[in-house]
């Protein structure tokens, strides 16, 4: 890598790192976007990431700030999150308003318009990021037991229930990486607790994995979900970080052939037909994309990955949602910039997976 581009990767790394930091809200939470009103909340799943990726770079306190905000809204929730799980494994049919919404205002309050809310990948993806920063940093799973029980309840009992995707998306669908996050979520909190709950954690979690593997079955590859044989951006996180396949094994290196082949030009694609804004190439697919590639050996194209986005940094190192330059779609993008603006930028979930390829490359070249 020339000089002068190694030193600019470094001034976006420096500035992803100030991003997230200096954007967390007093309560602990990450908005998702600066200067976005539609993304002025905290996503368990946007989130996760984000204080995972700062864990990484050693921002202990920031990391247990977002995790005991998480903690504190479960916590208070715990009445209704027990009478859920009650219905849920009565068998009882509950409409998707009246389940734990996907996100929360920075004060930890339930948002006040209409949104996509029924996601569950944000709660398994969260126990998976506090089993990690635990582990990374020595500390003690006590202060969140509660709502690590909580949570193996809630996901044990709808983990296999339909609900919207990561995109908000497709309601009525099972979707393979929501059941990976999950599935790896309770697995982290099965090694998190003890007794009943780390048993209940353990099973749910080798159920759900065995149903999203199911997915294969026709294809080969891991699917954007059962019944299909499309693939999806998100499905590299089943493997890398998730595992629900092992990096490299025959059904990963079949998923991630299919990725490269159908949504990847030199960022990643959510998936092939996506309208929104135009349907650009994703930053935190195309580093997610590096991340798996660094797990695999694949440094050299890892590093082009890095590159990409270091090219698509504004000159102030902000780095957006998605890049606009090869649109799927683009007459579909005047649509979205008139109902919502200009492309979130800075999105807060771009800055923390380029951060945690960047922290994975150099991990693999034995870098500090």
């Amino acid at each position: 890598m020339p000089q002068d581009f190694a030193t600019r990767t470094d001034a976006v790394v420096a500035h992803s790192l100030d991003v997230i930091v200096s954007s967390q809200h007093e309560s602990g939470a990450f908005p998702a976007a600066l200067n976005y009103a539609v993304y002025d909340y905290c996503w368990f799943r946007d989130g996760s990431f984000i204080a995972d990726s700062i864990s990484r770079f050693g921002r202990i306190d920031n990391a247990n700030r977002f995790h005991q905000w998480c903690a504190a809204i479960i916590d208070s929730r715990s009445t209704q999150i027990t009478d859920l799980t009650r219905r849920g494994l009565s068998g009882e049919p509950i409409p998707g308003d009246e389940m734990l919404p996907t996100r929360y205002t920075l004060t930890g309050a339930n948002g006040t318009e209409d949104w996509w809310d029924y996601q569950l990948d944000g709660y398994g993806t969260w126990l998976w990021a506090l089993n990690e920063h635990l582990q990374r940093h020595k500390l003690s799973p006590e202060p969140y037991r509660a709502a690590i029980d909580l949570m193996v309840g809630y996901l044990a009992a709808f983990g296999d229930h339909p609900c919207f995707d990561w995109w908000e998306e497709h309601q009525n669908q099972r979707h393979i990486s929501t059941l990976a996050a999950i599935s790896g979520g309770l697995g982290a909190a099965a090694a998190m607790t003890s007794g009943l709950a780390s048993d209940t954690a353990a099973a749910a979690s080798m159920r759900l994995s065995d149903l999203a593997l199911t997915s294969t079955a026709a294809t080969g590859h891991l699917t954007k979900w059962i019944g299909t044989d499309a693939v999806d951006g998100s499905l590299i996180a089943a493997s890398v970080p998730f595992g629900l396949v092992k990096p490299g094994d025959t059904t990963a290196e079949a998923t991630y052939d299919k990725i490269i082949t159908t949504i990847v030009n030199e960022g990643v694609y959510r998936y092939r037909g996506d309208t929104f804004y135009g349907g650009g190439e994703w930053i935190n697919l195309t580093a997610w994309l590096g991340w798996y590639e660094v797990s695999t050996g694949r440094i050299d194209l890892a590093e082009k990955r890095r590159a990409w986005i270091t090219e698509h940094a504004t000159p102030s190192g902000d780095l957006p949602e998605q890049v606009s330059t090869r649109m799927q779609h683009p007459s579909r993008l005047e649509e979205w910039q008139h109902r919502w603006g200009p492309v979130a930028t800075p999105l807060l979930w771009s800055h923390a997976m380029f951060l945690t390829l960047n922290n994975a490359i150099k991990n693999a070249q034995g870098q500090q």
